[in-house]
């Protein structure tokens, strides 16, 4: 690994050094050929970074993690996880880098760290690379996720590497950059508290503390407090996953953070006909991860974070146990007033609509447009203009149009704001046959397709001519058969 000792981007190496149990030292595999293709200059801005050095020979050998800045100390972290329920004792970054802590420009440290960098120890008998077009779907979807208001890891840049992977066929390559809050994860307490030992899992604690919930440490209870904001910060996420149709694809506990922000984009994707029983994800046979289990899916994750810090909340057990049942009784309430606030902003409803009638409207019409198969982001983006007098294009997505009409009635003498519902239903989200079409050609050397994509969902709120088809849901038997896949 070559230093950097002149550039301006300082790592540090806050959790090798606090928490070296669960940081394996580790290095990048050079690359044979690394060629930036796509940088988040914005990002690199708020970050502090130079694009033109990111874009230089040192800062992309940067971005695949071959020349850091003295000091740097590159790990693997390791964590433990429950994959679809079952639990595996030991994961961690098989083919993932944490290269370290940066300060952005508004003083919060940041991670940076990779994926596709070669083989670990936790490799489990991968290869530890990645292709092309798994590491450009994360980029589309966090920026879009981003975009959206929905809190998320971050895509720096992704840099070919020259090298070619075998998955079902021979791909080309890649490394991504990405950001994050942190990456402490669910499994990361679960394997801190498997270890059997109180001193690293209190350290661990503590780290998440000050990292995500520092108001904790002032507290007599600042252990429970820990897992109250956790639990706080994942009932808002998966709130804000749910009225925009995101379907993550693989809840499991090592994909579930700490901060509350979305991480992992192996098999994800936006639902379109609205159905609670998608799934998108092609290992998920039995629908564990589809569309309308994932509030539940994320209160059983953190039960499982709930026993792993029960040494931390009381030295008697049951005391613990009680206490932790406590905290996540609190999950559900949480996410039903945070869901249904999220609804109430896409019906464009004043404080004046009390929440029963607000949950009543809502009920009834995620029914009908269930029964009607309707698309999601086109319907409630068309609704405004239902308040200003053009309903014909909506109501036409209906089967049973005379049940609209009645709802319609219903709703509209509530006098919802055509324009606050503009503000919060996107006209543009990754559509699965444009995600896949922009990967197809990127994984060709035709990137104007991604760019094209990423101006849209970069900007999803703004309707733009020349972007129609960005609007419009793909064809319904395609959907019906969409799978995506983790990329390893």
């Amino acid at each position: 690994m070559i230093a950097l000792p002149g550039t301006a981007v300082a790592l540090d190496a806050r959790f090798a050094r606090e928490l070296p149990e669960l940081a394996m030292p580790w290095q990048a595999v050079e690359p044979p050929e690394p060629k930036l293709l796509v940088l988040n200059d914005a990002l690199a801005a708020e970050l502090g970074l130079d694009p033109d050095f990111l874009r230089s020979d040192d800062g992309v050998r940067l971005l695949v993690g071959t020349a850091l800045p003295e000091g740097a100390r590159p790990v693997a972290q390791a964590y433990a996880g429950h994959q679809f329920g079952a639990y595996s004792p030991v994961l961690g970054d098989g083919r993932a880098l944490l290269l370290g802590e940066l300060v952005d420009r508004e003083g919060r440290l940041r991670d940076l760290h990779l994926k596709g960098a070669g083989p670990t120890r936790f490799a489990r008998g991968g290869d530890g690379l990645a292709a092309i077009g798994p590491m450009l779907r994360e980029l589309v979807v966090s920026e879009a996720m981003h975009a959206l208001g929905i809190p998320t890891t971050r895509s720096l840049a992704v840099v070919s590497t020259g090298r070619f992977v075998r998955r079902d066929e021979w791909l080309p390559g890649a490394v991504l950059a990405r950001v994050a809050s942190s990456h402490l994860r669910v499994g990361t307490f679960q394997l801190a508290a498997s270890t059997g030992d109180a001193g690293v899992l209190r350290r661990l604690a503590d780290h998440a503390i000050a990292r995500h919930a520092p108001a904790a440490a002032e507290s007599p209870e600042p252990y429970l407090e820990l897992y109250r904001a956790v639990i706080a910060a994942q009932a808002e996420l998966v709130a804000k996953w749910m009225p925009v149709g995101f379907v993550h694809g693989v809840m499991n506990t090592d994909n579930m953070t700490i901060s509350g922000e979305t991480i992992d984009y192996g098999p994800c994707a936006f639902m379109e006909a609205y159905d609670p029983a998608t799934v998108f994800s092609s290992i998920d046979h039995r629908g564990r991860y589809a569309y309308g289990n994932q509030p539940a899916i994320a209160e059983w994750n953190l039960a499982r974070l709930g026993e792993a810090l029960l040494p931390l909340l009381a030295d008697d057990q049951e005391q613990a146990l009680e206490l932790a049942v406590g905290a996540l009784k609190g999950f559900a309430p949480q996410y039903r007033a945070a869901w249904l606030a999220g609804m109430r902003a896409k019906l464009g409803l004043g404080s004046d609509v009390d929440d029963e009638a607000a949950a009543l409207l809502v009920d009834e019409l995620l029914a009908m447009l269930e029964s009607s198969r309707v698309d999601l982001t086109t319907f409630f983006r068309g609704l405004s203009g239902v308040v200003r007098g053009r309903a014909d294009a909506t109501r036409d997505r209906f089967v049973h149009r005379a049940a609209f009409d009645a709802w319609a009635e219903r709703w509209l003498a509530l006098r919802p704001d055509a324009e606050a519902m503009d503000r919060v239903n996107p006209v543009y989200v990754p559509r699965n046959h444009l995600v896949e079409e922009a990967l197809a050609a990127a994984t060709e050397g035709d990137l104007a397709p991604l760019e094209r994509l990423l101006d849209a969902v970069r900007l999803p709120f703004d309707e733009r001519a020349g972007f129609e088809r960005y609007a419009e849901p793909g064809p319904e038997a395609e959907f019906r058969a969409y799978r995506t896949y983790c990329g390893t």
